[in-house]
C-alpha cells in the first residue's frame, strides 16, 4: 500500500472465526496481541478495529462445558473490546443438522455485521482504507460497494483457507505469514 495514505483514516475489520482457524492450523494456535495485529496491518490513522465472532453455542438448558465455554469466550471478547478503539460484534452459534442428520454448528450474523459495518464507514465517508482479515466470498459484494466508496481495500488472508473471488476483488492482497504472526505474538 503506498506510503501517502499513511495520513488517512482506516477500519480493520477482522472474522475473529476465520482468524482463529488460521492461527490454529497454520501456527499452532498461537496467540496474538490484537492491538499490535492492528497497528502492523493499518497503514493509515485507525479509526477502529471491528472484531466479528459468534458466542458459543449453549443447548437449553446448557450443559456445564458450554457453560464454562462460553464463559472464556465472553472473557476473551470482553479483553478485546476493552483495547483501545476496538470493538467486538457478536452473533450467535446455532445447531444444524446435514440432510444425513449429522449436527454441525453455524455461525449467524456474523458476515452480515462486518459486511454492513464496511459498507457504512465507507458511504459515510468516515475511512478511505479498509483492511480486511477473512476469506470467505460472502463478503465480495461488501467489498465491491467499499470500492465505489472510493475506499481502498486490502485483504489480509491464508492461502489455505481463501476464496479466489475475494482474492480477485480486493484491491490489495497480503498473505497472513509467519513473519506477520511472529510480530504479533503474546509473549
Amino acid at each position: 500500500m503506498n506510503s501517502d495514505l499513511s495520513s488517512e483514516w482506516c477500519a480493520v475489520f477482522i472474522d475473529g472465526g476465520y482468524l482463529a482457524k488460521v492461527l490454529k492450523d497454520e501456527f499452532g494456535g498461537t496467540r496474538i496481541d490484537f492491538l499490535k495485529l492492528s497497528e502492523v496491518i493499518c497503514p493509515g490513522k485507525r479509526l477502529r478495529t471491528y472484531y466479528y465472532n459468534a458466542s458459543p453455542y449453549q443447548s437449553s438448558p446448557p450443559t456445564s462445558e458450554e457453560k464454562e465455554r462460553y464463559r472464556k469466550a465472553m472473557r476473551f471478547f470482553h479483553s478485546i473490546d476493552r483495547l483501545e478503539r476496538f470493538e467486538v460484534v457478536t452473533g450467535k452459534t446455532v445447531k444444524r443438522y446435514t440432510a444425513e442428520g449429522k449436527e454441525y454448528f453455524a455461525q449467524k450474523g456474523v458476515d452480515v455485521q462486518l459486511a454492513v459495518d464496511l459498507v457504512r464507514l465507507s458511504w459515510a465517508g468516515h475511512i478511505k482504507i479498509a483492511v480486511l482479515v477473512a476469506g470467505d466470498n460472502d463478503f465480495v459484494p461488501a467489498v465491491k460497494a467499499a470500492k465505489d466508496a472510493g475506499v481502498i481495500v486490502k485483504l489480509y488472508y491464508s492461502r489455505k483457507s481463501s476464496s479466489d473471488e475475494l482474492l480477485g476483488t480486493v484491491d490489495e492482497a497480503e498473505e497472513i505469514t509467519e513473519d506477520l504472526i511472529n510480530q504479533c505474538e503474546l509473549h
